[in-house]
């Protein structure tokens, strides 16, 4: 597998002074900002060092560590720097995908899963990512590091990157090193003052495949692929998913290649915003009929989309799209029969906190456990890690399982083409198919429907969204008082049974995190759960979540809105949106 470049330069450590930048706290995802900013002098390297002082020597000297990205602008020149970094600082191997492309997802898969040409295995790795906004000179780049289970580092270390980006005072770089060719497969060789130091540039796709074709079965899925009434379409919004797609749909599972579209990996994404959504993903959008103003005559039978890192999904039938809190839910409810990986049983599911509850309700019906969990990936692979989860996701796009440690789009959609598979395993032959909508609607009938919305309130004055959240949490202390507003408003509404702000006691490391979000629990397991995010310059958003459950199945295929309507009624007049934002319509509806 490629060939073997002995350059044998003997490179040497200098040792660069440099001086605390100010901003540099990694969130959950990393450190994300614009590219003109991570050009600065020093910028990166004082974060990349930061991370190496806060790792343990185990994890640095002698160690193997994984280095490649969506490909956004500024990749090619960050994984130069950062190899010349882990040379400098005694790292022994450097694994890069083939022209620094490596999804999120598989990321997580090689540090878990490859064994270099060695015999070694990584300990950790840079993804270089700012996931799905935009890419470009003018646009995001962003930087993290993923420990040895191939999840996002936790606190504890993120912590500790940014208490040592505010006292920095040196970075160690092997100017002396040459760029490497990383177009090439191949493994390049070095010899600096702790003596050999390689670079191994790899195929980007293969050991996510292997990983892909051990957890599903790719034989029925090809059998549905090829049936000529089954149509399919998958758009990778010029995102790093494009160095899958073509392997895995139309190599390994026999897609026609002209159900591939925006496939090419591009530094700017085409100019687009690689964010998987009904808003994003317009021509994807459009092909599958549920554009409002160009009719699709014969729309495929089935849609997703991937965001810039591959990480999120989206999943559309023919016009018809699936909520992402429906679909981990439908993914849960079928895994055993149509994944050959969970055919043992599920060891438990989890959801974050402003996820419908549709997941609850198959997790009963089906006795596993379940959590619900703060935002923030970490917390499913916490569980993961301890044995307890096998299938889990968000409201926001992200779905996965306990094969890696991020979240998974293409393993979203091969699961949906895994549960189409076998729910017309007898069928082919037969008038049609069952359709992506006919699984959702059998899905409501069985388990009831959470009919579900969320308002997004953008740029809202600090302050005031502050005293929004502050009345809320106020008018928990009396659940009278709140019913009573409830059947002011709107006398059919169900009462609510339970009211808190929402905090998780970790079952696995003990952490506590508290003030996630506060809950309206109603009596009939409707939801409404109000959070604030991002107190920054640009002012607050305030996200409010509406959820409203039915169980009887004649009343399962309602319009959203129309059926939303009372609850979203009673959300704006309890919390009083309007007249402590001022604004008398969200921003964004989704």
């Amino acid at each position: 597998s490629g060939k073997k470049r002995e350059e044998m330069v003997m490179f040497t450590v200098t040792r660069v002074e440099s001086a605390p930048i100010d901003g540099q706290k990694p969130g959950t995802s990393g450190l994300r900002k614009k590219v003109k900013v991570f050009k600065q002098p020093h910028y990166l390297h004082n974060f990349v060092q930061s991370t190496f002082n806060a790792l343990s020597a185990e994890k640095v000297r002698g160690a193997t560590l994984v280095v490649s990205g969506d490909g956004r602008y500024f990749s090619k020149d960050a994984i130069q720097i950062i190899i010349k970094m882990a040379a400098a600082n005694g790292v022994k191997r450097v694994w890069v995908g083939q022209n620094g492309l490596l999804s999120t997802p598989a990321v997580s898969a090689v540090i878990r899963e490859r064994v270099g040409h060695d015999g070694s295995k990584a300990s950790g790795g840079f993804i270089l990512t700012a996931s799905h906004n935009p890419g470009g000179p003018h646009e995001d780049f962003g930087i993290k590091y993923n420990m040895e289970n191939g999840g996002p580092a936790l606190e504890g270390i993120t912590d500790k990157i940014y208490e040592n980006t505010k006292t920095i005072k040196e970075y160690l770089i092997a100017e002396g090193l040459p760029d490497v060719d990383i177009s090439t497969i191949g493994i390049t060789s070095f010899s600096g003052p702790e003596g050999q130091f390689d670079v191994d540039v790899f195929d980007s796709a293969s050991d996510f495949v292997k990983l892909m074709k051990s957890i599903f079965d790719f034989q029925s899925i090809q059998k549905l692929l090829s049936s000529p009434k089954f149509t399919f379409c998958y758009d990778a919004l010029h995102g790093v998913a494009g160095a899958y797609a073509k392997r895995i749909f139309v190599e390994e599972l026999g897609a026609q290649e002209s159900s591939l579209l925006n496939c090419v990996p591009k530094e700017d994404f085409g100019g687009g915003h690689p964010d998987p959504n009904l808003t994003y993903a317009k021509e994807l959008v459009a092909r599958m009929g549920l554009s409002k103003s160009n009719a699709e005559p014969e729309p495929p039978e089935f849609g997703a989309a991937a965001d810039g890192d591959a990480d999120r999904n989206m999943i559309l039938g023919k016009r018809f799209f699936v909520t992402p809190s429906d679909s981990v839910a439908i993914i849960a409810a079928n895994a055993v029969q149509a994944i050959p990986y969970f055919s043992a049983g599920l060891k438990g599911v989890a959801r974050s906190m402003p996820t419908s509850a549709a997941l609850d309700v198959v997790a009963k019906h089906l006795n596993l456990k379940f959590f619900e969990v703060p935002t923030g990936w970490k917390f499913f692979g916490n569980l993961m890690d301890a044995g307890v989860c096998s299938v889990c996701g968000e409201e926001s796009f992200g779905t996965g399982s306990d094969h890696i440690r991020e979240k998974d789009g293409i393993w979203a959609v091969l699961a949906w083409l895994s549960i189409l598979a076998y729910k017309n395993k007898d069928n082919f032959d037969g008038e049609k198919l069952v359709t992506v909508e006919d699984i959702v609607r059998q899905h409501w009938a069985t388990y009831g429907r959470h009919y579900y919305t969320r308002y997004d309130y953008e740029n809202v004055d600090a302050g005031a969204a502050k005293e929004l959240m502050a009345y809320l949490v106020k008018l928990q202390s009396s659940l009278g008082e709140v019913n009573q507003i409830i059947k002011g408003v709107h006398p059919d509404v169900s009462n609510v049974a339970h009211a808190d702000e929402f905090e998780y006691k970790d079952p696995v490391d003990g952490s506590i995190s508290k003030h996630q979000g506060i809950r309206y629990l109603f009596e009939d397991g409707s939801r409404l759960v109000f959070r604030l995010s991002g107190t920054g310059s640009e002012g607050a958003t305030i996200r409010l979540y509406i959820e409203q459950y039915e169980k009887d199945s004649s009343k399962t295929g309602r319009d959203s809105q129309e059926a939303l309507g009372p609850l979203v009624e009673v959300a704006l007049k309890l919390s009083k949106m309007e007249e402590f934002t001022g604004r008398s319509a969200p921003t964004v509806i989704t």
